[in-house]
C-alpha cells in the first residue's frame, strides 16, 4: 500500500503491529519505551511524523492502567511532533465496563479515558467489540466500533457444519451480541439466555437456561473473558439443560486468576478468542483457539487511507485467509 502512513506499537500489540505492516507492506516507526527509577516512564520515538498520518497499535489490557499511561503520553509526543492525523487502534479498550454509575459516588471511567485520549491528540479512535457500544457517545472524535462476530461466525460455519446450533447469551445485556452471531452463522440457529445474578464483582449465580438447548450444540457467545466464572457456569448450566456440547466465542481473552483452569476443568469443548489481547504461555491451553483480527485491523487502515467505507470491512472474511 502506497501512502504516507506510519504504524506504531507501544508494549502490548507488537506482534499485531508486525503482522498489519506486513501486509500492508508499510514503515513501522522506531519507538522505545523507557522506564526510570522513579517509577515515571516515558516513550521515545526516534522517526519523524511531521504530516504522516500515525496509526498507532495498543490494547490497554493488563496491566491496564500502564498501558493506557504509555498510549496517552505516546500520543502526546506525535501531537506535539506535528503529525497530519493520529489514529489510535485499541483492540481491547480497558475500563470500557465502568460506563456508568452502578453505586453511588463512583466515577465514569469509561467516558474519563475517552476525555484523555482525545485531549492528548487523537484525532480518531478504532476499538474492538466495546463492552458497552455507548461508549462511542463519549467521543467527540470519530470512533470505530470493529466486530468479530463476522470472524467467528466464519469460523464455526466451517467448524459446526450440518449441526443444529444454538446461540447462548450468558445475560440478557449480550442477546444483541448473539442475534449477530447467528445471522453470520448463515444456519438455521436459536438464541438462548441465561439468567444470572452477580452477589459481588467476578462471582456469578446462575439462575435459568431461557431458550431450547436439548439436543442442539450451543455456542456461548461474550465480549470479555476475565475469571471465566462465568463462562463455565454457562457452559454447565447449558450442558444440564440438555445441549450436546457447548463451544464460546469470546473476543478479549483477559484470562485473569484460575480462568484458564477453570475453561480447562469446564464442559466446554474448545473457547475461541480473537489476539486483541496477547495470551502468555503460561494462560495457553489446547482449548483455548486464537483467531487474529490483524487483517480486519490492516483493511480498516487501508480504508481510511483510500478513503473509503469502513462497512466494507468485513468483506474479508470470505476472501482473506484470515481463519488458519
Amino acid at each position: 500500500m502506497e501512502s504516507n502512513a506510519i504504524l506504531y506499537g507501544i508494549s502490548s500489540s507488537l506482534e499485531m503491529v508486525k503482522t498489519v505492516a506486513a501486509k500492508l507492506n508499510i514503515q513501522i516507526g522506531h519507538n522505545e519505551l523507557i522506564h526510570f527509577a522513579d517509577g515515571e516512564i516515558i516513550v521515545e520515538n526516534y522517526t519523524t511524523v511531521r504530516g504522516k498520518n500515525v496509526y498507532v497499535i495498543q490494547s490497554t489490557c493488563p496491566p491496564t492502567t500502564e498501558t493506557l499511561f504509555e498510549l496517552l503520553l505516546f500520543t502526546d509526543g506525535l501531537r506535539r511532533a506535528s503529525a497530519k492525523r493520529i489514529t489510535l487502534i485499541i483492540p481491547y479498550y480497558g475500563y470500557a465496563r465502568q460506563d456508568r454509575k452502578a453505586r453511588p459516588r463512583e466515577p465514569i471511567s469509561a467516558r474519563l479515558v475517552a476525555d484523555m485520549i482525545q485531549l492528548a491528540g487523537a484525532d480518531h479512535v478504532i476499538v474492538t467489540d466495546l463492552h458497552a457500544p455507548q461508549v462511542q457517545g463519549f467521543f467527540v472524535n470519530p470512533i470505530d466500533d470493529l466486530s468479530a462476530t463476522p470472524l467467528f461466525g466464519e469460523y464455526f460455519r466451517k467448524k459446526l457444519k450440518g449441526r443444529e446450533i444454538v446461540v447462548v447469551s450468558p445475560d440478557h445485556g449480550g442477546v444483541s451480541r448473539a442475534r449477530r452471531l447467528s445471522t453470520h452463522l448463515e444456519t438455521d440457529t436459536s438464541i438462548a439466555i441465561i439468567d444470572k445474578r452477580r452477589p459481588k464483582h467476578n462471582e456469578v449465580e446462575i439462575m435459568s437456561v431461557i431458550g431450547s438447548v436439548e439436543g442442539k450444540t450451543a455456542i456461548i457467545i461474550d465480549d470479555i473473558l476475565d475469571t471465566g466464572g462465568t463462562l463455565a457456569a454457562a457452559a454447565e448450566a447449558v450442558i444440564k439443560a440438555g445441549a450436546t456440547e457447548v463451544y464460546a466465542a469470546v473476543s478479549h481473552p483477559l484470562l485473569n486468576n484460575d480462568a484458564t483452569k477453570r475453561i480447562e476443568n469446564s464442559p466446554l469443548k474448545e473457547v475461541v478468542v480473537t489476539d486483541s489481547i496477547p495470551i502468555p504461555k503460561e494462560k495457553q491451553s489446547p482449548k483455548i483457539k486464537v483467531l487474529s483480527i490483524a487483517p480486519m485491523i490492516a483493511e480498516a487502515i487501508k480504508i481510511i487511507e483510500n478513503e473509503g467505507s469502513m462497512s466494507k470491512v468485513y468483506n474479508i472474511f470470505k476472501t482473506d485467509g484470515a481463519i488458519t
